[in-house]
């Protein structure tokens, strides 16, 4: 998976002299810092990046370089690479069960931060982290609507328990925070008010001065051509909310966008291995690769088909079921898309936004997944792209 050092205008311009039998991720450089400058522009706290969604160091240096100071980190091999490109960034280690190795770990690398969900954890690193100058930020969830699926199923306190842990981190020294996770890909930004009111709850139930609040991720990318995300409108509700909740005790912001910060900047160009009796077409790519989140949080409908030499098929669109490569039947896309009538065997399917959860969570099952990376300057938007990156 290493990454051409060729750089293309767009993948059409690719395609126009090749016509690749694996699939090919294309990067840009120049879209990943557009989002990046989007958020450190917009969000009104600091911007942290959750490495989880794409920890391809070529991101992590363009991430860097377009002023991302702050990381979410999950185990010691994303904090040693985020201590060797950016000794000076902040890591923030917000997976919420650790291996008492991992603490050790982070202690040694200076990190600062921690998020909690249970009163083991807490107690745990409690032994294990000095307190001076250490946060701790406990996670709680709510049962709000709106995501692509429930983070609250695997992490998160309920409020009754967030309130012990919250007077528990004060008496143990630590500076307190809240930290929650609207779910993936959460297009109602109704979502953040709720969980912003009750964290002031939390802090004045408890009495404890609130340090920070990480809002989370669960910024939507662009997924569907009629669906386009309004991040500076949530940015907004996120700030006014806050100010409404806590008024003259208001804590800093934090956010930990993934998904948001890392999907547009990537596209993947797939070939049509075969449109078996004019109803089901087979991918050379499907959810054991690049495609691997699509049966989690539905289908991307941003999609362009060209045909030899890189010409784009025109036709009118025909609902088709879309297979991958492998021999598992499950290796299917949970809804039917609409490919151009004129679309033939040997042409390739650009599917657009794919930067997170893609190359991170590509197998090799079955032989398939050798995607290879290529450069390109800008990616080339379908009609209903957003504005803000594809200017």
């Amino acid at each position: 998976m290493g990454l051409s050092k060729t750089l293309w205008a767009s993948p059409a311009d690719y395609l126009r002299t090749h016509s690749p039998e694996h699939p090919v991720m294309f990067f840009s450089p120049e879209t990943l810092q557009a989002c990046a400058h989007e958020f450190l522009q917009g969000f009104p706290g600091l911007v942290t990046y959750a490495v989880k969604a794409n920890p391809d160091e070529e991101v992590l240096e363009n991430l860097i370089a377009a002023g991302i100071s702050g990381f979410d980190v999950a185990s010691p091999v994303e904090m040693d690479t985020i201590a060797r490109l950016a000794p000076h960034a902040a890591m923030h280690y917000n997976n919420p069960v650790r291996s008492r190795t991992e603490i050790k770990h982070a202690v040694a690398l200076g990190v600062k931060s921690y998020s909690i969900d249970s009163h083991s954890e807490l107690v745990k690193l409690g032994e294990l982290v000095p307190a001076d100058g250490v946060e701790i930020a406990v996670r709680f969830k709510l049962p709000v609507a709106g995501a692509a699926y429930n983070f609250g199923a695997k992490f998160g306190a309920t409020v009754e328990k967030a309130i012990e842990l919250v007077t528990l981190a004060d008496q143990l020294g630590f500076d307190v925070s809240l930290n929650f996770h609207p779910g993936t890909q959460c297009t109602d930004p109704k979502a953040w008010e709720t969980y912003i009111f009750t964290a002031a709850e939390i802090a004045s139930v408890t009495g404890v001065r609130i340090h920070r609040l990480n809002v989370g991720g669960g910024f939507p990318s662009h997924r569907l051509n009629e669906v386009v995300p309004q991040l500076s409108a949530t940015f907004a509700l996120i700030d006014r909310v806050t100010d409404d909740a806590f008024g003259d005790a208001r804590p800093a912001l934090i956010c930990e966008p993934g998904r948001a910060l890392v999907a547009e900047s990537y596209s993947l160009v797939t070939r049509v291995k075969a449109i078996r009796d004019d109803a089901h077409v087979f991918l050379n790519d499907g959810v054991y690769g690049g495609l691997s989140e699509l049966h989690l949080v539905g289908v991307i409908d941003r999609i362009q088909v060209f045909g030899p030499y890189g010409n784009r098929r025109q036709g009118d669109p025909v609902a088709r079921t879309v297979f991958g490569p492998t021999c598992d039947s499950t290796d299917k896309l949970p809804t039917e898309l609409g490919f151009p009538s004129d679309m033939e065997e040997e042409d390739h399917v650009v599917f657009y936004g794919l930067g997170a959860y893609s190359l991170a969570t590509a197998t090799r099952f079955n032989g398939f997944g050798d995607i290879t990376v290529e450069t390109v300057q800008r990616l080339v938007k379908p009609e209903a792209a957003r504005q803000a990156i594809y200017a």
